[in-house]
């Protein structure tokens, strides 16, 4: 199977996931709900087991989370955070028939994702929640990583169409590729600001755009 496919998973492709793993019962919830690219469902796998493995327990927001896919595994990995909120300011008519599907195979998620329909100015955040984001259009993951930094929230991003126009290359374009000279900036800025930083990328078999960029603030501990 071709992860970075765009093609919808379809209650027909359940049986390509037989196994027993917690990653093949989420394909199949996925598959049943009918709706989601197979893309998007490894991208939000990938990102969300390699935040959990750093960052456990506080409020989850997934901001500029269309269906709110890693919302909801995000809290699948880890029970200690109570709730989550999956932000948009234009939530997928279809979000609730995957949150259903999700909530079926794991009851226990019943009542603790909360969607919002709203800008992400709008979005208060507290010191303890753990912020994240898949694909935030350009400097829109800018916006995210300042609203994280205003509340030493934690927070995880995994940056695509960056906007070299709007978005801080630090000066670094000269020794390096522009997109890559922007998300090193971001990772500088959450260093200057008491940030402990962690870089990784998920398979670039699922997304060409697959830098993880994870920060936990320090500087108070």
């Amino acid at each position: 199977m071709k992860k970075s496919s765009k093609n919808r998973l379809t209650p027909q492709q359940e049986s390509l996931f037989p196994g027993s793993s917690l990653f093949d019962k989420i394909a199949r919830a996925v598959c049943r709900a009918g709706m989601l690219p197979r893309k998007e469902l490894h991208e939000a796998w990938e990102m969300a087991k390699r935040v959990r493995r750093k960052y456990r327990g506080g409020r989850v927001l997934d901001l500029a989370c269309g269906h709110g896919l890693l919302a909801h595994i995000m809290l699948i990995l880890d029970d200690t955070s109570r709730t989550a909120m999956a932000v948009d300011k234009n939530i997928p008519l279809n979000a609730k028939k995957l949150s259903d599907a999700l909530i079926t195979s794991w009851p226990r998620l019943k009542n603790r994702i909360i969607y919002k329909e709203a800008i992400v100015q709008e979005i208060s955040i507290l010191p303890d929640d753990i912020v994240v984001s898949a694909h935030a259009c350009g400097s829109l993951t800018d916006l995210i990583i300042d609203k994280a930094i205003e509340q030493h929230a934690r927070v995880a991003v995994l940056p695509c169409c960056h906007n070299i126009n709007v978005s801080s290359t630090a000066g670094l374009e000269g020794w390096m590729d522009k997109t890559l000279a922007v998300d090193t900036a971001r990772a500088i800025r959450l260093k200057a600001e008491g940030y402990k930083i962690r870089t990784q990328k998920i398979p670039e078999t699922i997304t060409p755009k697959n830098r993880l960029l994870m920060g936990e603030y320090l500087e108070s501990k």
